[in-house]
């Protein structure tokens, strides 16, 4: 059911999910603050918690494959893909501690993402069966 309605409003979700995705993001550091002041140990983060990063990737991974097939211009396609793969990974590199980014590498291209989807929701829409 969620794959249908995915493919029947990918900008939608895609917005939705990015923007959800960053607000989870901007939330994490209260959330663990909040956390530690009723701990003196050190503070991490719930395996459980991370997983909602993942399960944000999965759902806009496939609002933006459903966007690019309806999407008339070839730039937005190729933005949209940039974006989630910048946004995949900024979340992997959390994740794994590769490298330290500020909390801007996730919480930028989370919000390009979003924004290219409204825009191409807004002004590159196919009108033919052609952009598939």
């Amino acid at each position: 059911m969620i794959k249908t309605e995915i493919s029947s409003k990918p900008d939608l979700f895609g917005a939705s999910a990015s923007t959800l995705c960053a607000i989870h993001c901007l939330a994490a550091p209260f959330l663990f603050l909040a956390q530690a002041s009723f701990t003196t140990e050190h503070i991490e983060v719930p395996g459980w918690y991370q997983m909602i990063d993942y399960l944000f990737l999965a759902i806009s991974v496939m609002a933006v494959y459903y966007a690019v097939k309806n999407s008339s211009k070839k730039w937005m396609k190729i933005a949209l893909w940039m974006s989630w793969a910048v946004l995949s990974l900024a979340i992997i590199n959390e994740t794994f501690e590769w490298q330290h980014l500020g909390e801007a590498a996730v919480y930028l291209p989370a919000f390009v993402l979003a924004g290219l989807h409204i825009y191409n929701k807004k002004y590159c829409q196919c009108q033919e069966a052609c952009c598939t």
